[in-house]
Order: C-alpha cells, then sequence, then structure tokens
C-alpha cells in the first residue's frame, strides 16, 4: 500500500496481505545472457545495516529479500513477508512464508531478521543506518553511551563519549516461532511497513556473525542474484551477480544474471551503450542531455525520480555556523539561478526544488513558509552576505563546492559557482574528487575546505526517508553535523502520528526550521536518465530510478 492508501484505513484494520511466489514459468531460458550495467564502488562491505549509499545499495537489493519489496512505482508487496499486522500501529505482528532460504542453504526464520535488526540498532557495531532502528521499544538501551574513560576530547574540548549500552537487543523485537515475530514502537507509526523493503531491514544467515567484516566482502542473501563465485567483487572495478536458483519470490530474474561495472567517467559508460558494450545506463552524462532521446529513442527514459539535489555547507567550518552563517547560507541560496542552470545545463532533465523531499513523493510540498529563499534574487544575496561580512570579513577566502568526478558533476558545478561569482563577487572554485567514495571519505572525517555536492535517492517513498537519515542529529548520512533540537522534535512528532496527513504537517513543519537554518543548500530534483542498448527488452526504471534489473530480459 501506498502512504495514499495507508491513510484512509482504519488503524485497526492495518494489514498487508500476503502474496504468491513468481511462477516457475517466468525462470530465466537456459540460454538467458547477463546483463551489463553500471555502478560505482561500494563506500563499505556490503552489510544491509552498513550500506547506505547508491553504489552499495544497488547491489545490496539484488542479493537480498526483505519483508517487502517496492514495485515501479514505489508500492510495497509482501515478500518474505505473508502478512504484517497492527491493531494500534504500536504492535506488530510479522508472519514469514516458509520456504525461504538463504544461498548455503540456511532457512530464513524470524530470528534471521530479529538478530540482523539488534546487530543494525548496537551502537558498539557501528553500523551507518542503525538509526532506521530507532522508533523501536529498547533503542535508548542498545545506544546508551558514557564519557571516554581515558578522559579523551574532541578538538573544541569538548568530553568524548563511548558507547555503553545497557542491553545488546531491542527489548521491542521478540521472536515468537520460527515464521512469527513481533515488533513492538515506541508510539504508533501508521506508515511503519513502508520502510521494510529497505536494506537496513534484510536478513542476515548465522554465518554472517562468525566474522562481519568478511561477510560484507562475500555476502551470502536470499534475493534473485547471488555473488557469481569467488573473486566476484574486484574493487574499484566491477561485481558479478548470477541468478539465485532457490530463489522464488517476487523479482524472478528473467535474464543470466548481471555484470556491474563501476564506471568512474559517465560519458564512458555512455559511449559504452553507443558502441553496444554496455546494456542500461541508468544516468547520462550532461553533454548528452540534448541529443540522448533522439538518439536512443523508445530505449531513452527521462522521468520524475524520489533524487533531491543540492549541496551542504559544514558547521565546522569558519564563517559557516552561528547567525553569520546562517546568513551566508541564505546568501548563498539566493545568488543561484536554479531555473536558468535547469534549463542550459540539464535541458529540462532537472526541476528547481522548494522543498528537501521530491515531487514523487506523498506530502511533497512547494509552498513551504521560507521557501523564498531557494529563489533567484541577487539584490538580496548582496545585502545578506554584506550582513555576515559585518560579523566577520569573509575576506579573500576562496569558496569551494567538492564533487565526485564520475558522477558528471563538473558541469552544473561550474554553473553553480560562476552564478555564486557573479551576483556576489566572491573568489569560488569547484574541486573535484575522482570517485564517491573518494568524496565520501573527506566528508566522514570533517576533512572539507567548503560545500560539498549531496543528493539523497529515497531509500522508501516516504517524506520521512528525505529528513531523518540527513538532518536528524547524530543519523548516519548527517555527515555535516547538524542538529536542531526542533527540528529533531518535529520528526519524532510526525514519525509517532497515528495518520499520515498529520505525519506529513509535522514533516513540512520540519522543512521550515531546515530553511532557515539550510544546512544543505536545496538546488533541484532529478529525473532519472537512462538508455539501454537493443541488446535488451523490457528495461523499467524505478520511483528511485534504479532499473528493475530481474526483469529486463536479454537473450
Amino acid at each position: 500500500m501506498g502512504l495514499s492508501a495507508l491513510a484512509f484505513i482504519s488503524v485497526s484494520a492495518l494489514a498487508l496481505a500476503g502474496c504468491s511466489s513468481a511462477d516457475e514459468s517466468d525462470a530465466p531460458a537456459a540460454d538467458s545472457a547477463v546483463v551489463s550495467t553500471n555502478g560505482s564502488e561500494p563506500q563499505k562491505p556490503l552489510i544491509p545495516t552498513n550500506t547506505t549509499e547508491t553504489g552499495g545499495g544497488k547491489i545490496a537489493t539484488s542479493i537480498f529479500a526483505g519483508l517487502v519489496s517496492y514495485n515501479a512505482d514505489g508500492e510495497i508487496e509482501n515478500e518474505v513477508a505473508k502478512s504484517i499486522e497492527s491493531d494500534d500501529a504500536t504492535t506488530w505482528t510479522i508472519t514469514l512464508n516458509p520456504g525461504w532460504t538463504f544461498t548455503n542453504g540456511e532457512k530464513v526464520t524470524s530470528a534471521s531478521f530479529v538478530d540482523a535488526w539488534n546487530y543494525g540498532a548496537l551502537n558498539t557495531n557501528a553500523q551507518s543506518a542503525s538509526y532506521f532502528f530507532d522508533d523501536m521499544v529498547g533503542w535508548t538501551d542498545v545506544q546508551n553511551t558514557k564519557l571516554d574513560p581515558t578522559g579523551a576530547v574532541d578538538e573544541e574540548g569538548n568530553p568524548l563519549m563511548v558507547p555503553d549500552p545497557l542491553s545488546e537487543t531491542l527489548s521491542g523485537l521478540k521472536v515468537v516461532d520460527d515464521t512469527t515475530f513481533t515488533v513492538e514502537l515506541s508510539a504508533p507509526e501508521a506508515d511503519w511497513p513502508l520502510r521494510l523493503g529497505y536494506t537496513a531491514f534484510m536478513p542476515l544467515p548465522s554465518a554472517a556473525y562468525e566474522d562481519m567484516e568478511a561477510f560484507g566482502e562475500n555476502p551470502i542473501g536470499n534475493g534473485p542474484y547471488m555473488l557469481d563465485g569467488e573473486g566476484a567483487w574486484v574493487h574499484e572495478e566491477g561485481i558479478s551477480l548470477a541468478t539465485n536458483p532457490d530463489y522464488e519470490g517476487l523479482r524472478k530474474p528473467v535474464n543470466g544474471g548481471l555484470e556491474i561495472t563501476f564506471y568512474t567517467d559517465l560519458a564512458a559508460a555512455y559511449a559504452d551503450v553507443q558502441g553496444g558494450n554496455l546494456d542500461v545506463l541508468d544516468a547520462v552524462p550532461d553533454s548528452a542531455f540534448e541529443t540522448y532521446e533522439a538518439e536512443f529513442g523508445d530505449r531513452a527514459v527521462n522521468q520524475a525520480a524520489a533524487i533531491f539535489q543540492g549541496f551542504n555547507m559544514p558547521y565546522y567550518l569558519e564563517h559557516w555556523s552561528g547567525e553569520e552563517g546562517k546568513l551566508r547560507r541564505a546568501a548563498i541560496s539566493m545568488s543561484i539561478n536554479r531555473e536558468e542552470i535547469t534549463d542550459v545545463i540539464f535541458q529540462g532533465t532537472r526541476t528547481p526544488a522548494t522543498d528537501f523531499t521530491s515531487p514523487v513523493i506523498d506530502g511533497y510540498s512547494d509552498s513551504l513558509e521560507g521557501a523564498e529563499v531557494l529563489e533567484y534574487n541577487p539584490k538580496e544575496a548582496v545585502k545578506l552576505w554584506a550582513e555576515a561580512d559585518a560579523i566577520a570579513p569573509y575576506g579573500d577566502t576562496t569558496f569551494d563546492i567538492s564533487y565526485n568526478s564520475d558522477g558528471g558533476h563538473q558541469a552544473w558545478v561550474d554553473a553553480v559557482i560562476n552564478s555564486i561569482v557573479n551576483t556576489l563577487g566572491i573568489t569560488a572554485t569547484g574541486k573535484p574528487y575522482p570517485t564517491f567514495a573518494a568524496s565520501l571519505g573527506d566528508r566522514s572525517n570533517d576533512a572539507l575546505t567548503g560545500g560539498v555536492r549531496a543528493g539523497w535517492q529515497g531509500d522508501y517513498p516516504s517524506l520521512y526517508n528525505f529528513l531523518a537519515p540527513l538532518y536528524q542529529t547524530g543519523a548516519g548520512s548527517n555527515y555535516e553535523d547538524y542538529t536542531s533540537d526542533e527540528f529533531d522534535a518535529l520528526l519524532k512528532e510526525g514519525a509517532a502520528s497515528e495518520n499520515v496527513e498529520d505525519a506529513t504537517a509535522k514533516y513540512q513543519a520540519a522543512q521550515e526550521v531546515l530553511l532557515q537554518d539550510l544546512p544543505t543548500i536545496p538546488l533541484w530534483y532529478a529525473n532519472v536518465n537512462g538508455v539501454s542498448s537493443d541488446a535488451v527488452g523490457n528495461v523499467v526504471f524505478g520511483w528511485d530510478s534504479v532499473p528493475l534489473y530481474y526483469q529486463i530480459t536479454k537473450d
């Protein structure tokens, strides 16, 4: 069910019906070929609760199957789950379909989910997606901290905290039997099932806990694909996935597997599709925006997707915190001509942002209070910058925006820099990193010298997913350390709402706080712009811009 459907159902009737397995006639033919596509080197080993970026996410969702999966429109359909039911939207009973196994032959049971979620939530395991479990009873116990007993302090002299969990398991998770478990939330959440197709909620086999890091290099899943033998993942080059012969879920592959190449140059990937050396490309270089639809015809796609793009300014940098920082962030935002850049650079494949989410998500708004800060207003930008200079002169400091070269971002970064320079008269430049992983490294280590390209591709179709992971205090993808008690409180109130309308109102109010603080400078929403070769068929891109790999045909 989508959010709009859940909004009109009484709490007592909240339930998801089971779905049947794929028919054997859907199995790939013996001569079905491997589909080649593009990707990027995962930031970390492929542990579901530690995979929060797109490169790793594409692979993880291919080799694991969760309780639910998402169809092309972002609606959830039961997969491993037979039913997900609640009378009060607080205590949920999950019943599994029997017969599921991991590729090592181990049965998928209730413990496969409960143990994996407990592992992901426990702060001593330092999982980047741990915050996805913060709504479950027992979260504060597994996340408890204490002062570092060595007396260590940070760069500003503040005492460091270290993990000190009061429990190693979430008390809200209970195994009833092999095919049934319960989840108790700390407050009602009518749309809680929507998140269960995300990688953080995937099951793990018992073998994973013997050596989790080693497991992440050679994961054992239960999804439509599996690693194609020893050495299938060649770091910085690509990964080979074979079809899982024992998989009987909703995403039964009709091809012979996937060959994912980690391109560092989008133009090279595009040239490979043109030359017949790559089957599916889920992004095209900006140099091809004007021509790719005419060249590829019905093998080209330009459709709305749940992708938000902007750039972040770290709070640890001089001039970018406090009242001075708030003024500069607003000035920078108002100095960017988004309409012109999306028209000229992106040829209409982007839409100027009016909030922090996406137009394909229920609850998106183009009329939030304070959204005028996202409009091009050179006169006001100069005024605000001068007010910031009155607090502390910016002087000859160079303003930069870093970006990953392997994502085709140089043209728009240069255009944004030019717009800022022409408006404010400051020295500014783009700062390229060779790969996305390299740029994430400096973000994680607080080593940026200026702004950084930031974006979000929805994990699941909810406003909450575009807000909590990026801006909630301590969230795994809140690399620039934004914190706001007001924002956190509104986010918590929204998550605890008993119906979707109330939740949406709180999430929109939380975004109005973001419009004041601007931890991210919103730029635009992206369409998915993809192409495919004439060697493949049935290429469909999902709500989150990722191709539905399993239904691509190739003989």
